[in-house]
């Protein structure tokens, strides 16, 4: 037993110490975008047509009697809320009405003006970790990376678009989205050596949540990783606050849980503080985003896992409300929604075919940063 312990601790720090040396891991040339590709058709303007010649303009100003600038004015400030609500199977829960829906912001009620349901194409990209620090060359945290990555790919559906993106040092886009499946496990077979031992989590979230931000429709981020964060450009405050304004839900599932029960008798104070902090860090990029944090400790628990979080991607209720503070002051507002019955205002009573009542959990992102004045 003591043997198969100090294993699991071999596993768990397996190249943490190694030299940070240049290998087949990610790296970024810079040139590489998280996007979908624009049609060709449609990047020529129609003014290239008249290139030929000049247009005269109808409007001549006056020298002796200049006009005013002209000062334009934006409209009135809308939000669109996605929000999924499941069972305590993570089933959807369709048709409830719009009026059992509440939304708060700063804890004042707010009108709904839009309301929607749906299920349509998703755009994901997998955010994998990729590390010599734990995903090292046969590791049973590289096999659990693997497993994982590839098990959530056979969940998709063939309209659904998919990137990949791998991080160590810097993050490096191994697939760009694409609905052809074949791409996307090419990417996956770059996944072999990793090249540094750093996880710079940080860096490479909010670099594909940027990325993905202006991306319409249903979106999406898989998050594969350890949690550690060690040597990320951005802090984790500011990373916190890109990921709040991106407006992309995270879905996080949480690596090495298992070995580290075993080898916890073993972490000191300092290592095993670090650990806590990343899950806490990995539930608060899921929650404030919209989106869902899993920590599986079996391998038996993944497709459980791939099956909510695909119910709560692909099946969701949008509501979309015009918020009675209009102030573009740039501050962070707090949205929480809530299920009530419209009658009574209490919390929504829900049931099951044998009138039983069901738990639920509603899923969606806890507020947005408001704009800044129109200079």
């Amino acid at each position: 037993m003591k043997a198969v312990r100090l294993l699991a601790l071999a596993l768990l720090w397996s190249g943490a110490a190694a030299p940070l040396t240049r290998g087949q891991g990610p790296v970024t040339t810079g040139s590489e975008t998280v996007a979908k590709k624009k049609n060709p058709s449609s990047a020529t303007p129609d003014a290239d047509k008249n290139s030929g010649g000049t247009i005269p303009s109808e409007f001549k100003v006056n020298k002796n009697n200049p006009q005013p600038a002209a000062t334009f004015h934006t409209d009135a400030l809308t939000v669109a809320v996605d929000v999924a609500v499941l069972d305590s199977n993570g089933h959807f829960i369709p048709k409830i009405p719009q009026g059992n829906f509440r939304i708060l912001e700063d804890n004042q009620p707010q009108k709904i003006t839009g309301f929607s349901m749906g299920e349509a194409p998703m755009t994901i990209t997998m955010v994998i970790e990729f590390s010599n620090r734990f995903e090292s060359f046969y590791s049973a945290a590289w096999f659990q990376v693997l497993n994982a990555a590839y098990g959530f790919l056979q969940t998709l559906k063939p309209e659904d678009y998919v990137a990949v993106v791998a991080y160590d040092l810097r993050p490096e886009i191994l697939s760009d989205f694409s609905t052809n499946r074949q791409d996307t496990y090419e990417a996956m077979q770059r996944l072999r050596v990793a090249g540094f031992s750093e996880a710079n989590l940080y860096d490479a979230l909010t670099d594909t949540v940027t990325r993905m931000q202006d991306i319409e429709g249903r979106k999406a981020v898989l998050l594969l990783s350890s949690g550690i964060d060690t040597f990320s450009k951005i802090t984790y405050d500011k990373a916190r606050r890109i990921v709040q304004d991106a407006g992309v839900p995270i879905y996080a599932i949480g690596l090495m849980q298992a070995i580290r029960i075993i080898a916890d008798p073993y972490m000191g104070s300092i290592q095993r503080m670090d650990f806590l902090q990343a899950d806490n860090a990995m539930r608060t990029f899921a929650k404030e985003s919209g989106g869902m944090a899993f920590f599986p400790r079996f391998y038996g628990e993944m497709p459980q896992i791939f099956a909510q979080i695909s119910q709560a991607m692909r099946n969701q209720y949008v509501l979309t409300y015009q918020p009675t503070n209009q102030e573009r002051d740039g501050k962070y507002r707090k949205i929480k929604v809530e299920l009530i019955n419209p009658e009574t205002n209490e919390p929504l009573r829900v049931v099951d075919q044998k009138g039983k009542p069901i738990k639920y959990q509603i899923i969606a992102k806890s507020g947005y940063t408001a704009p800044r004045p129109v200079e």
